[in-house]
């Protein structure tokens, strides 16, 4: 790597790898085992540190803390991860943290958007093309499915999981899991609706959008127990690709160790 891509008052531990093109703004501290990728961006007053390997092509904003010890009160320093795939932009003051017990990580994907102030605590597993708006904060061991987005202020409990192209409402507070395709909001929060918009964004048909939405009613709607709306959903779906998605919702609910958000 060039020196004129590193500001001089940059501090670089000499065992971390920094990739081609990547450059590293002032005031900026990379620590000792951190792998960043080609092509990064880290701005001015970023600290990226601990066992980290970074993908290509990710842009980081002032202030932001990647790969921080864990939190949790049981760490001691024993050597855990974070892993963080490509092309993600992590605006200012985002903190990320690694794995708690020996050997644990913390992993995000790729093609992700942290606004500024987001929080993703240690062990948690973040898909890709996520949205995490202002202060959108994860404690640990939380699961969120690609293209999930974490509306501002929204706080999730540890060991909780947003499923895939699920929504939650600004200021919402999730103590259980959210299925996938659906719209959580409120403290605590309540499934309100499917997201339908979306789902039209991200070109699901309208098969599968009206499949989803009688899904919903049968689920929280119609006052059945869990394993009755089940088996109905069940009955409704099939093997073919169209009735993935509900598939996919059934698999979400039977393997759901906290239970899920109803209304």
């Amino acid at each position: 790597m060039q020196n004129d891509v590193i500001h001089s008052t940059a501090l670089i531990n000499p065992n971390a790898k920094i990739g081609e093109g990547t450059t590293i703004g002032p005031y900026s501290v990379i620590g000792n085992g951190v792998e960043i990728g080609s092509n990064c961006t880290i701005q001015n007053h970023v600290v990226i540190t601990g066992k980290c390997k970074i993908g290509d092509n990710n842009n980081f904003h002032s202030h932001s803390v990647i790969g921080g010890q864990s939190q949790d009160l049981k760490y001691s320093g024993e050597p855990t991860y974070l892993e963080i795939g490509d092309s993600n932009n992590f605006r200012e003051f985002v903190s990320i943290n690694r794995g708690t017990e020996p050997e644990s990580k913390t992993v995000v994907g790729s093609n992700g958007n942290f606004l500024a102030y987001s929080h993703i605590a240690h062990d948690c597993v973040v898909g890709d093309h996520v949205i995490f708006s202002n202060n959108g904060t994860l404690a640990g061991h939380v699961h969120m499915g690609d293209y999930a987005i974490l509306g501002g202020l929204t706080a999730v409990h540890q060991f909780c999981r947003i499923g895939k192209h699920a929504i939650t409402g600004g200021c919402s507070k999730i103590v259980q899991d959210v299925p996938p395709y659906m719209v959580a909001d409120g403290n605590p929060a309540e499934i309100r609706s499917i997201n339908s918009i979306g789902l039209q964004r991200r070109g699901f048909t309208e098969k599968q959008i009206k499949a989803l939405k009688e899904a919903y009613k049968v689920l929280f709607l119609r006052n059945l127990t869990i394993s009755d709306a089940i088996n109905q959903l069940k009955s409704n779906s099939s093997d073919s690709d169209e009735d993935l998605p509900l598939r996919d919702l059934i698999d979400f609910i039977n393997t759901s160790e906290r239970g899920i958000i109803r209304r």
